[in-house]
């Protein structure tokens, strides 16, 4: 995959896949992905909104949680999960569960990293409960969000030594 925007598309009944590629070498990708000090700088952070807990105990079982909080807003943003798999830096494999809900359920989360030629392509695969489910996330904003974080995501790699 040589184009760096995001793709998002449905697979099967109940799953969501986005792709990016990045220019940088997976091993800095999956750090950027599953360091608290580099998520902060990324993920959701845009628009006002900060990462203002981040915590990650980053071993299979081990769980992670990150709220968002936004001063013009009233309520922060939380999520959680448990890590199901770990294979360091090719794949991750975790659950996603938000504290408002606003989607039904738990989801399933799997996040591959595969390097060609020092660039790396992410593919997130989200499995949801059920085919609504997923098509309410599809017809939300979240594509929106998703796209600034990973532009985020691509600004930091550019600043950090392979």
């Amino acid at each position: 995959m040589t184009d760096k925007k995001l793709q998002i598309r449905p697979q099967g009944d109940r799953e969501l896949v986005m792709v990016r590629a990045f220019d940088a070498p997976r091993s800095l990708v999956f750090q950027a992905y599953t360091r608290p000090e580099l998520l902060k700088r990324w993920l959701g952070v845009f628009g006002g909104w900060e990462l203002a807990v981040c915590e990650i105990d980053l071993r299979v079982g081990g769980t992670y949680r990150w709220v968002w909080r936004n001063p013009d807003r009233k309520q922060d943003m939380g999520v959680r999960g448990v890590y199901r798999e770990i294979a360091a830096p090719d794949r991750l494999v975790c659950t996603e569960q938000f504290d408002d809900p606003w989607y039904k359920g738990e989801a399933l989360c799997t996040v591959a990293f595969v390097e060609a030629g020092g660039k790396t392509t992410m593919t997130v695969t989200m499995r949801y409960e059920s085919t609504e489910t997923r098509d309410g996330v599809l017809a939300s904003p979240m594509e929106g969000g998703v796209e600034q974080s990973y532009n985020k995501l691509a600004e930091l790699l550019s600043t950090m030594r392979w």
